[in-house]
């Protein structure tokens, strides 16, 4: 399962002028939220399988990581729970389903969803790590190239 959570991260940091990749980290006390976005048709075919999405140029992807800081160190991937509001320049709101992934100590969330060409979303993130009481917020937002 491992080498499927590497090729995951590895396709997000490569594929970056390939795919349009947003890639970016919202600060918050003691954590750092990761999210991203793309389109599906960037994922190994074997990769897609294993998490069950569909791989497409209509489909896009959002990863979102929570990590604990610790000082001197890379930093602990902590549970949370994450909901996702997807918003288009028009205003037109949809939710955004988001599963818990778990591969050995690495914990990420992954929702997927339609999209247009050029159609630009905003994704406002709710995180609440395990053992906090109080929700963060991050926004990310990307336009996606389909053609």
């Amino acid at each position: 399962m491992k080498i499927f959570a590497a090729t995951l991260a590895a396709l997000a940091l490569f594929s970056l002028p390939l795919s349009g990749l947003a890639e970016n980290s919202t600060n918050i006390p003691g954590y750092v939220i990761h999210h991203n976005a793309f389109t599906t048709d960037t994922l190994s075919p074997e990769v897609a399988r294993h998490y069950n999405l569909t791989r497409s140029k209509n489909r896009g992807m959002l990863n979102v990581s929570v990590i604990r800081g610790i000082p001197g160190q890379v930093g602990q991937s902590v549970a949370a729970e994450v909901s996702v509001q997807a918003t288009n320049l028009t205003g037109q709101s949809r939710g955004i389903d988001v599963r818990e992934i778990r591969d050995g100590e690495a914990i990420y969330y992954i929702g997927d969803f339609r999209i247009t060409n050029q159609e630009t979303l905003n994704f406002d993130i709710e995180v609440t790590p395990e053992g906090e009481s109080s929700p963060y917020q991050a926004r990310l937002s990307q336009q996606f190239y389909i053609d």
